[in-house]
């Protein structure tokens, strides 16, 4: 059975306090750590003993979550040298993405609104600008999600999905407008790996339906119809994250094994981090 840890809530109620794995907590305690000692990609952190010190997490807890944050690209252990904040994984400009807290529902509203504004201008120039082959591109990849979706393939609709929103991208001509799309999704799915575990946040049909829609707007070159729809499909992407979140952190019947701050009991092994749809 894996450990957990309980968040601490403003009511006292016990059926209202939410539980998360304990190893997810220190991740993003460590997260915070790096942001607030103002740590830069390259800078090196403390050892793994001295970092579960300064977290108040057991050591066994402490190499879990450092284990998930390498995964996901936030840090880089390297044998016999230590543990180091890790390049921006973004792709984007501004340093202080470097600071982006996966599990922090501000930041992820942040990130989510930032997608609205590129991706909605994006779909814009798409419609405006795709040649018949892009446009054959997007079709073909939003065709390729819906069928995954409609199978239940995670894992098929997780890569249709990147393909339908880099094929958009590609065919706004504009790289940096590109760049910033796909940037912005590896951000996005640092809080699927985090929050999530491989899960998807919300239904894979309705996202897949919104592509389709969107491809066929930038078929007609509808720019307006094609900016709006985006604009809707990641509202709703944003809808189902924070019902999911709300429902996996607060939900009356969740159960688990507290442990205190240095506890030696088992930690839980958090699962292979696997990249989940972003949408």
């Amino acid at each position: 059975m894996g450990d957990s840890t309980q968040v601490p809530g403003k009511s006292d109620d016990a059926t209202s306090r939410p539980y998360r794995p304990g190893y997810e907590l220190v991740a993003e305690q460590l997260l915070d750590y790096i942001a607030q000692e103002n740590l830069r990609p390259g800078d090196r952190l403390p050892t793994e003993q001295g970092l579960a010190q300064i977290l108040g997490a057991s050591r066994n807890v402490t190499r879990e979550a450092v284990k998930v944050l390498a995964a996901i690209g936030r840090l880089n252990v390297r044998r016999g040298a230590g543990i180091f904040v890790a390049a921006s994984v973004g792709g984007l400009l501004d340093d202080e993405l470097s600071h982006f807290r996966p599990t922090s529902m501000e930041d992820v509203r942040m990130l989510l609104d930032y997608r609205k504004v590129i991706e909605s201008e994006t779909a814009r120039r798409a419609a405006s600008h795709a040649t018949p082959i892009e446009v054959r591109a997007i079709r073909e990849s939003a065709e390729s999600s819906l069928a995954a979706a409609t199978m239940n393939d995670v894992d098929t609709f997780a890569k249709a999905d990147a393909a339908f929103h880099d094929s958009v991208g590609a065919a706004s001509h504009n790289v940096f407008l590109r760049a910033s799309v796909a940037g912005v999704r590896r951000l996005a799915s640092q809080s699927d790996v985090l929050l999530f575990h491989g899960d998807v946040p919300g239904s894979l049909e309705v996202a897949a339906h919104q592509h389709v829609a969107i491809a066929e707007a930038v078929a007609a070159g509808a720019a307006d119809l094609a900016e709006r729809l985006m604009v809707e499909h990641i509202a709703t992407t944003q809808s189902q994250f924070e019902t999911k979140i709300r429902n996996r952190l607060f939900s009356p019947g969740a159960t688990a094994t507290a442990e205190g701050p240095s506890g030696s009991g088992s930690t839980g092994t958090p699962p292979p981090p696997a990249e989940a749809p972003a949408s």
